[in-house]
């Protein structure tokens, strides 16, 4: 196994004195390879709030003292969590149809998102195989929310920042194989890269410029109200 999936990174950066203190509090280490994979992706896809951060490049330490992400956010901090563990895991990036996003984000503010969206999801190697991990985006409070308010939907569900053909049970419980709940939205697949790092250099972010500054000033924070509503089924 090449040990840049292993690396720690400006993004990855597992070292930070809060990774450590949550990988020492909650004994990660002591466990097998399977175990520390789900415990780690269980807490980024439940503990970790779906969310909207300020920016999808930002640190994997700043994911947790934010409690919150989306996919590549999440992502960050998963891989962080993982390498720290010496759990060897890499980055596919992609990029995903706006029209899952309707819904989590407002039509108020819809207008902001790219028509094709930067994504990705975190490969993490296990037995001999890399294995895909998608499902952690979305927290079980949140899903669990949207399932209930859309009950007479079962199979195929695009929206709320969901696309799946098995809504009523998608694949985003850690049981040793892949994981999805955004895979039928993708657009474009960039591969894969060692590291977040390396594919924002390559790829960039979202926004830019005055739509950015809007972004992160103002737009995520209204975003972020409206999930909390779905989440609280409010909406």
């Amino acid at each position: 196994m090449n040990s840049q999936y292993l690396d720690k990174t400006k993004i990855v950066d597992f070292e930070h004195p809060v990774i450590q203190s949550l990988l020492a509090d909650r004994k990660w280490q002591d466990l097998n390879d399977y175990d520390k994979i789900g415990a780690t992706y269980q807490f980024v896809k439940d503990e970790i709030l779906f969310g909207y951060n300020e920016s999808d490049d930002i640190l994997a330490s700043s994911v947790l003292s934010d409690g919150y992400g989306q996919c590549n956010t999440k992502g960050n901090l998963l891989m962080a969590l993982l390498r720290g563990l010496g759990i060897p895991c890499r980055f596919h990036g992609f990029t995903i149809d706006q029209k899952l996003q309707k819904g989590a984000i407002p039509a108020y503010v819809f207008w902001l998102t790219p028509k094709y969206i930067i994504h990705s999801w975190v490969e993490v190697f296990f037995e001999g195989r890399w294995i895909n991990l998608e499902g952690f985006i979305l927290d079980e409070q949140y899903l669990t929310s949207l399932q209930q308010t859309f009950n007479q939907t079962t199979n195929d569900f695009c929206g709320f920042g969901v696309a799946t053909k098995c809504f009523s049970s998608p694949d985003t419980n850690w049981r040793g194989t892949d994981t999805y709940i955004q895979k039928e939205g993708i657009h474009d697949d960039f591969g894969l890269y060692d590291s977040p790092d390396e594919f924002y250099f390559q790829k960039g972010t979202n926004l830019s410029g005055l739509k950015r500054w809007l972004y992160q000033k103002v737009i995520r924070h209204l975003i972020n109200m409206n999930v909390e509503k779905l989440r609280n089924k409010k909406i």
